[in-house]
């Protein structure tokens, strides 16, 4: 007869990359809005009076930095709620939402300065060159403050990581924005202030499709960068008496929080809870995956016999991985 074995990994692996607890990512995130929230109100004046389309592209991204950092903190306290209800797995997904909507606001910005980039570089207007290159030297400092407060901080999570690639962008947009204030306060040439604006934009795009792309493979249940399916299938088929795994999963609740599931057969007579026991440390040790259900059967003497290799489930998703033990036919019991 068959026998069957059902586990619930303990000890989930959705805790911290490194030593940084969550109340000190929080500390660390409020003492990067508070910088940046200061800073902003002085840089949308400056820019308005120094007509700085950079200046006032760096305002609108130090806006959307604030925005950033409150989500995530926001994120961060709905995510630490514990299971209830029909969300079995809490609300973990609230920080990929949070970092989703990071990666959106970025595109859109980048967007909107590349148009106003272009139009200003056909149509140049005055820019006051030292305001600009004192505003962007004061704005740099206040970000070499708050990207280094953001790095103390859990960056394996994308929910932080969101935060840090706004405020590091700033951070480059600043540095950009000085050098086009000391071009345009030296030479007079305005349109180096578009060009900045538009370095800006190309450096916002780029982080904001990165984070785009990262949280949807979570919202998709894609399996995390770096873990091939194909190989832990192959490697928990080589165990011994494995003889097939099938309906092999392999997907993140939220960032650093991997899952998996998996059907595994064995060699009629084998000890399902070694088999299990085997696997979960092959997934453990070399995986770090520690949220796993592996349901554990002996394989039927059908699926035994050369041409019945699907014989066991009529539904199974994604390929089956073959192991090394299976017996020769002449090998298997008889049933009297």
């Amino acid at each position: 007869m068959a026998e069957e074995h059902h586990h619930g990994g303990h000890g989930h692996g959705h805790g911290h990359g490194h030593a940084v607890s969550v109340d000190a990512d929080r500390r660390y995130l409020g003492g990067a809005l508070a910088l940046i929230v200061g800073f902003m109100a002085i840089e949308v004046v400056i820019g308005l009076v120094a007509q700085s389309l950079a200046l006032i592209s760096d305002a609108g991204h130090m806006l959307t930095d604030a925005v950033a950092i409150v989500f995530a903190l926001i994120a961060m306290r709905i995510a630490a709620r514990p299971p209830q209800g029909g969300f079995t797995y809490g609300l973990k997904r609230a920080e990929i939402i949070s970092a989703q909507v990071n990666g959106i606001t970025l595109l859109l910005l980048s967007a909107y300065f590349i148009y106003e980039g272009i139009r200003r570089i056909l149509e140049p207007s005055q820019v006051e060159g030292l305001y600009v290159v004192v505003t962007g030297l004061a704005g740099i400092a206040v970000n070499l403050a708050a990207t280094w407060l953001l790095s103390r901080a859990n960056r394996s999570s994308l929910n932080v990581e969101g935060a840090y690639q706004h405020i590091l962008n700033d951070l480059f947009a600043f540095i950009a924005t000085t050098v086009a204030g000391a071009v345009v306060w030296l030479t007079g040439w305005a349109q180096a202030d578009a060009i900045a604006a538009l370095v800006v934009a190309g450096l916002m795009l780029k982080a904001g499709w990165g984070l785009v792309r990262d949280a949807g493979r979570v919202f998709m249940e894609a399996a995390p960068v770096g873990m091939n399916p194909a190989e832990i299938g192959q490697r928990a088929a080589a165990l011994d008496h494995v003889v097939e795994v099938h309906d092999l999963h392999v997907w993140e609740v939220t960032s650093g929080y991997a899952a998996l599931s998996a059907h595994i057969l064995v060699t009629p007579g084998a000890d399902c809870h070694g088999v299990r026991v085997a696997a979960e440390r092959l997934l453990h040790d070399t995986y770090a995956i520690e949220h796993t259900t592996l349901q554990v059967d002996h394989a039927p003497p059908e699926l035994l016999t050369i041409g019945e290799a699907d014989a066991h489930c009529a539904d199974s998703h994604g390929p089956s991985h073959k192991g090394t033990s299976v017996p020769q036919p002449k090998d298997l019991p008889v049933d009297p």
